[in-house]
């Protein structure tokens, strides 16, 4: 992996890590598109950078996280089914799962679907009862986590799966976003602590500054991404992301399967 292409990657995770369109099917799909060779270190490479924008959210949320003993308290409770299944599941995971081009596209696409008919539905439909995140009770909280455990399957998305989660059981959209945020925080710790205590031995003396790389630009890129996004879900809908993720795994069906460079 060159240096060009970390930074490309550290960049669509910063983006994309927050919005409901799979940071991991992003970065799974683009290392495709850049010919970046299939291998261990950059399944971990894919991971690990994923902690750089979430330090984005400990940076912004800094005085929420330490003034929030309570809500704290529901998000590891959140925590506890992704950790469970994260843990059960982990060679699934790196074996079969991560570097899965066609099941990225495939989960990209019918999350799209399933993203705008969501919103068209809750439209008409939907109701929130629950405005701010320290309302949210310990029962929502550990279906949010439920919910966010469906994105072990790379494509789904993490931050879509639990904002989809939390407007079906009544959460305010501002509310679960930020829930959201915070509930990745210990989630991609945990993922990254573990995968680097697994696989960082076998890593190169020119990997780990590459590895250092990416997590710094994905860093620095998400600090504009999250207050970009908080801004937009205050007058907006996801439909423009479900038709985005459409788009996008057509694109790469075209360039990655079907007709390859």
């Amino acid at each position: 992996m060159t240096v060009i292409q970390t930074i490309i990657l550290g960049i669509i995770e910063g983006i994309t890590e927050f919005l409901p369109v799979s940071s991991t099917g992003h970065l799974i799909l683009v290392s495709k598109f850049l010919n970046i060779p299939d291998s261990d270190f950059l399944k971990s490479f894919e991971i690990a950078i994923q902690s750089g924008a979430i330090l984005a959210v400990v940076v912004l949320y800094w005085k929420k996280i330490w003034s929030g003993k309570d809500n704290w308290k529901k998000v590891l409770v959140a925590f506890l089914p992704t950790a469970v299944i994260g843990f059960v599941l982990y060679k699934v995971l790196k074996t079969y799962l991560l570097g899965n081009e066609m099941l990225v596209i495939w989960t990209l696409a019918l999350g799209g679907v399933a993203l705008i008919a969501f919103e068209l539905w809750h439209k008409k439909y939907g109701k929130a009862g629950v405005a701010e995140v320290s309302q949210i009770t310990y029962k929502k909280s550990f279906l949010t986590g439920i919910w966010q455990s469906i994105a072990i399957i790379p494509g789904v998305s993490r931050s879509g799966a639990t904002i989809v989660g939390g407007l079906l059981m009544g959460i305010s959209r501002e509310a679960i976003v930020e829930f959201s945020f915070l509930l990745a925080v210990p989630t991609m710790a945990a993922a990254t602590g573990y995968d680097l205590l697994k696989s960082a031995a076998s890593f190169t003396p020119s990997e780990v500054p590459l590895l250092i790389l990416g997590f710094l630009v994905s860093f620095g890129v998400a600090i504009f991404a999250v207050k970009w996004f908080i801004a937009y879900v205050q007058k907006h809908s996801f439909i423009a992301f479900g038709v985005y993720r459409i788009v996008i795994a057509l694109v790469f069906y075209i360039y990655t399967i079907a007709f390859p460079w």
